[in-house]
């Protein structure tokens, strides 16, 4: 679950708390003791000192102190909320590239199947596209040195393909049906990450835009995804934010504002330290203030998520649809440590417009807190409103006078149950395996030439997975040592079609095809899209209140 973050962004600190282990350690004999019984900061590093000088010079075998320093740092933090972290300078920039939008490297979707790395698609606009590098690729060499066959896990692959710009890397690729390696060196590139995966017209009136984080570029992204929809005839827009853990807060508060009125409060926060206590409002004309808007939000929205469907929830500007939110009320401020590691420091608690916080309770029990989906789960909460119950103390009123609560979440509108009629523990496997991945590349190499005429509509419109089809997905699953269950299969026949349907569109076309096809079984979408007239009546409500305070 990614952090919340002060979109202010990257600041350097002298927080001594975050930096007492570290400071004990190097500061040795020279740091004076403090008086005794000193209840403060200077009193708290002088013992941490004392214990690591103990450690380091006297325990019985030799220690990696500055891994056990880290490993202190990380449970100070636990004690502290479930949202501050620590992220070692060897995971700093990875951790960061997936918020900024934009990383370092060669420039290729990848996946890892039986031990060898499968190049799943070049990136767009990136250096592998253009030497010519292919989906079904296998990564063999790098700079010389063997990557198949030893083991190799994403982390690997990361360390080895990405770098600087500019920076040079030898890779040994085997083709299908190509008797010898091919060698090609790669020059990487600044390589763009996209926060918005899909936007499409659904109907002559309604757009789409699946927004999976809130990334540096994500406000830019759901400008360009707006305009490009009006232009097609937009007149009501959803958006899904369904899995989406967040990121930052800016892009969040950013996107409320293309779609509230103005002068409309988006999302206030309160901290000890009075920088950190402000309101965000709505101020600048917006692009979408006057359609009727549905936001789709499940267990796994959370964060920036959660800012958004609160602003427009309690603004009484859209309707929203699925299931109760994650429950992250908290912000983290990022801040650079002198080695390169990261501090996510929780500084403020958030509220969305009727007052309410939306983090769900928390103790020193981390675990429990990761687990609280699965409680939900259990308790039936995923499958029945009825099972959720709200403390009446924390109850507020929309601007409208409508009734929500807080403490643990958004609560839809419009409740929508999980489905899981269709879903089986085989197809699960089939998947976990990385058997569906494989067929899928071998297929669309096999039959790329078949598709070359058909368009993204076509495609969604008519093309089926055969039986055929399947049965070559069920023979590399036995490969996988995927054992074949007919009761599962038959069960989930018709859904593993679209699930393969789905994940080959992406392949042959972009993400689009892949959410086109897979929203036909997304319930949250269906019922969702069943409810603008709902939507209608909140957003002439919400327009006629404008029109008054005006």
């Amino acid at each position: 679950m990614s952090n919340t973050k002060n979109s202010k962004a990257q600041i350097r600190l002298p927080i001594f708390l975050a930096l007492a282990i570290s400071a004990g350690i190097w500061i040795g004999a020279t740091f004076a003791e403090p008086e005794k019984n000193q209840n403060d900061l200077r009193a708290a590093l002088y013992k941490m000192q004392e214990i690591m000088t103990y450690i380091n010079r006297d325990y019985v075998d030799s220690v990696n102190t500055t891994e056990l320093v880290e490993y202190g740092i990380t449970k100070m933090l636990e004690n502290l909320d479930p949202h501050s972290s620590y992220i070692p300078a060897r995971d700093a920039s990875l951790a960061q590239s997936q918020l900024d939008g934009e990383f370092d490297g060669i420039g290729v979707e990848f996946g890892i199947i039986r031990d060898t790395i499968y190049v799943v698609a070049p990136l767009t606009g990136g250096p592998s596209e253009a030497l010519g590098i292919q989906s079904g690729d296998q990564i063999i060499n790098v700079d010389g040195e063997t990557v198949a066959g030893i083991g190799i896990t994403n982390r690997d692959v990361f360390d080895l393909l990405r770098g600087p710009k500019g920076s040079k890397v030898i890779v040994d690729i085997k083709r299908k049906n190509q008797p010898e390696l091919i060698t090609y060196e790669i020059t990487r590139d600044k390589i763009p990450q996209y926060s918005i995966n899909a936007s499409y017209m659904i109907n002559d009136e309604i757009g789409y835009i699946k927004v999976t984080r809130f990334a540096a570029t994500t406000y830019n992204e759901f400008q360009e995804a707006v305009t490009d929809l009006k232009n097609q005839g937009m007149k009501k827009l959803v958006i899904d934010l369904q899995g989406n853990p967040g990121g930052y807060m800016g892009a969040a508060i950013n996107i409320a504002d293309e779609i509230l009125g103005d002068r409309d409060l988006i999302v206030s926060q309160e901290g000890k330290v009075q920088q950190y206590s402000q309101k965000a409002y709505a101020f600048r004309p917006g692009l979408f203030e006057d359609g009727s808007v549905i936001v789709l939000v499940n267990e796994g929205s959370a964060s920036a998520s959660e800012i958004l469907a609160g602003a427009i929830q309690d603004n009484d500007r859209g309707l929203i649809v699925g299931r109760r939110t994650f429950g992250k009320g908290l912000v983290q401020m990022p801040i650079d440590l002198s080695d390169g590691a990261e501090l996510r420091l929780t500084i403020a608690r958030y509220y969305t417009p009727s007052g309410r916080s939306i983090q769900k309770p928390y103790d020193s029990n981390y675990e429990a807190y990761e687990r609280d989906w699965i409680e939900r789960y259990e308790h039936g909460e995923f499958f029945s409103a009825d099972s959720i119950k709200f403390n009446d103390s924390l109850k507020y009123e929309t601007k409208k006078g409508r009734i929500v609560y807080g403490g643990g979440g958004i609560m839809p509108d419009y409740f929508v149950p999980l489905d899981t009629t269709y879903s089986s523990a085989y197809v699960t496997r089939l998947f976990n395996s990385d058997s569906s991945r494989e067929f899928v590349l071998d297929f669309s190499n096999k039959h790329k030439d078949d598709f070359a005429d058909m368009s993204l509509e076509e495609y969604y419109r008519s093309y089926e997975v055969s039986d055929a089809m399947l049965r070559d997905l069920i023979a590399i699953g036995e490969k996988n040592k995927v054992k074949f269950d007919q009761e599962d299969f038959n069960q989930s026949k018709d859904y593993l079609k679209i699930l393969i349907k789905a994940h080959l569109g992406r392949q042959l076309y972009d993400d689009d095809a892949f959410y086109m096809v897979i929203n036909d079984i997304n319930e949250v979408y269906q019922q969702a899209i069943k409810l603008f007239d709902e939507a209608d009546r909140i957003a002439m409500a919400a327009d006629l209140s404008r029109m008054n305070e005006e």
